[in-house]
């Protein structure tokens, strides 16, 4: 993250391409320990003369294919403890002479970690439960051990999950630390920091003072404007751009593009003049936006249309605001997340192309055009230096909104469905009747009918992006004489028996990587009636989100739930019973750092209030609920 004195000692992390790569890096700092990533082909020399340890990430290849991250194995010479990760713990059982191989089951999700004799008195594990709850997403395996290596940890599936070789030093776990839902990986990184010789030397304080610094740097003496969402990125982004350069050098530029919330762009100007912003305007280019992406169903076309159009807008303002192009460079609140996921590291793979990442911004960069003072953190680090700069909450505790906004969450499609849809929804209709769902009472079991929406939406599976089919699970309807709860579904009270079942569909199949649940149909409307419409983002179907979002996000509000979940996204679906009309998914997840969520597992009174409000929308035909955690899903559906 920064340039680091000799005398700084430092943990490295091997960036194989993991989608929670930096993460790791992220947590050992947030824990007080410095640390860099390298890439695994670096030279030992360029590694530097402090390194006290080595952590190798996770990837998206298999070990044991051809084209696969280049690694210097000199570095498993080098005297130091090493930890492997995923990919890395299969790539040290491979090294050291032990085999990998496809799993018999693969794990995504929740798995529970069991200590063996050995793992119980392992110093990598010391003061971990002995059974701990544990974070996987992988396909392949250690099948058998290299010498010298003893297994201290296993899971149902997973035989090897975690092994040691207390005489090299050498560490591996096939679960990601590094996520939040491994509760005790902070435990296992701090016995690692220990067995390394580490002391803290990494604090906050350290880590604002490198953002402004940059931020000097990198301008120069150039003027910054910046694109300004209203979101807590590009929030904190701009007031780091004042601090650092004050408010007559930075010029805030807010693109109300169409894809708003309901009344957002005028609640965003009303809170920046209230926290004393002055150096800001407000552009409505949203005829511009719906033009760019007019007719489009292909979700990466539709993000770059919206990326590129960014660009051609901001030359329009330029323009407009006679603002000499010599002497301003653009800004962005890009975090490390936009950059993995877009495919931004040499080993990563493309999970979406955010709208930062398009090919004009992309050119900027090469230009040394582009400053992006958030760049290498995550949103848990990016709320907390807005805090610590004086931010409000109002401000900096909004829920993500990214620059797309709604028109990622407004699902197109033409209509036509290809033969290879319907071949693929066939055999994901197999699989998932083949999925044993055994954790739901006798009648809730009985009723349950599980079928396949004819939707695609993307997904992230061992650092791949999927484009898979959401399973869908419909309980008994209630039967009530009350008029307004028509049409709605049984929901079972137990949240933890959803999530079971979710994770077992998508670990078994290969063609699904959502599980939602169906909530409420119209009445009047029969499952037959339901098909997939044609539909394009356009402005009566984003006026659809608008209204059924604004509803849900109300309701958190008002009931207390707001701050308890990291984002809510209202995705818009092409099915329904005729073209003008629509069904919702409700998507509330929680999160610390975006790499990794669990479904929120609202109230089901908040839940049936939300549901009943959006039922009585006059376009509305069904309303579901989405069960998935990130992995196998994202957050959203394009």
């Amino acid at each position: 993250m920064a340039t680091v004195t000799n005398e700084r000692a430092k943990i490295v992390v091997l960036d194989f391409g993991s989608q929670y790569a930096h993460l790791i890096a992220k947590r050992l700092r947030m824990m007080g320990y410095y640390s860099e990533i390298a890439l695994p082909s670096s030279d030992v020399s360029s590694l530097g003369e402090n390194v006290r340890g080595i952590i190798l990430s996770g990837g998206p290849a298999s070990v044991y294919e051809a084209n696969i991250p280049e690694f210097n194995a000199k570095i498993l010479d080098l005297p130091v403890p090493i930890l492997g990760l995923c990919y890395g713990h299969q790539l040290m059982a491979q090294s050291y002479g032990g085999k990998v191989g496809k799993a018999a089951v693969g794990e995504f999700g929740f798995a529970q970690l069991t200590k063996t004799d050995a793992g119980k008195s392992s110093p990598l594990l010391s003061g971990v439960s002995d059974t701990t709850q544990v974070w996987m997403s992988h396909q392949d395996a250690v099948l058998s051990l290299a010498d010298g290596f003893e297994v201290i940890g296993t899971t149902k599936d997973c035989p090897f999950a975690a092994v040691q070789d207390l005489t090299r030093k050498r560490f591996s776990l096939q679960c990601h630390c590094e996520v939040k839902d491994t509760p005790e990986g902070n435990t296992i990184f701090a016995n690692f920091a220990q067995i390394c010789g580490m002391e803290k030397n990494w604090d906050e304080d350290t880590v604002l003072a490198h953002i402004l610094e940059s931020i000097k740097k990198d301008a120069g003496d150039k003027n910054v404007l910046l694109f300004l969402s209203g979101g807590v990125d590009s929030t904190v982004a701009f007031a780091l751009l004042n601090k650092a350069l004050g408010q007559e050098r930075v010029l805030g530029l807010h693109i109300d593009n169409g894809f708003m919330r309901k009344n957002e762009s005028a609640n965003v100007e009303k809170a920046y003049h209230a926290h004393g912003f002055n150096n800001f305007i407000v552009e409505d280019a949203s005829e511009s936006f719906l033009a760019a992406i007019k007719g489009l169903t292909d979700p990466q076309k539709k993000r770059m249309a919206v990326g590129e159009n960014f660009i051609t807008v901001r030359n329009e303002v330029v323009a407009k605001q006679k603002l000499d192009e010599e002497k301003w460079m653009l800004a962005q609140g890009t975090l490390y997340p936009d950059i993995i996921e877009s495919g931004g590291t040499k080993n990563s793979k493309t999970i979406k192309t955010h709208h930062n990442r398009v090919a004009g911004i992309q050119a900027l960069i090469e230009k040394g055009l582009i400053i992006e003072p958030l760049k290498d953190l995550y949103k848990d680090e990016v709320r907390s230096i807005g805090k610590k700069i004086g931010l409000e909450d109002e401000l900096v505790m909004r829920h993500p909104f990214p620059g797309p906004g709604l028109s990622i969450n407004v699902l197109c499609t033409d209509g036509k469905s290809e033969e290879k849809d319907a071949e693929e929804m066939a055999q994901a209709q197999k699989e998932l009747d083949a999925v044993p769902l055994t954790q739901f009472c006798e009648k809730c079991a009985a009723s349950l009918r599980k079928s396949i929406l004819p939707v695609r939406s993307v997904g992230v599976q061992g650092d791949f992006r999927t484009y898979r089919f959401p399973a869908v699970l419909t309980f008994r309807a209630e039967i009530s004489a009350d008029s307004t709860t028509d049409g709605f579904y049984h929901l079972p009270k137990k949240w933890e028996k959803l999530e079971a079942a979710s994770s077992a569909i998508t670990n078994s199949a290969q063609f699904i990587n959502r599980c939602i649940i169906k909530l409420w149909q119209n009445p009047r409307v029969k499952d037959e009636d339901l098909h997939l419409q044609e539909g394009y983002c356009d402005r009566r179907r984003l006026d659809q989100t608008r209204d059924a979002d604004n509803i849900v996000l109300a309701a958190l509000h008002k009931n207390g739930w707001y701050n308890k979940i990291f984002q809510h996204l209202t995705i818009n679906l092409p099915y329904a019973s005729s073209a003008d009309r629509c069904s919702f998914v409700l998507r509330p997840v929680c999160s610390e750092d975006v790499m990794t969520a669990r479904f929120a597992q609202l109230p089901q009174d908040l839940l049936k209030g939300v549901v009943e409000e959006i039922a009585h929308l006059p376009y509305v035909d069904a309303i579901f609920y989405d069960v998935t955690n990130k992995p196998p899903a994202t957050f959203g559906w394009e």
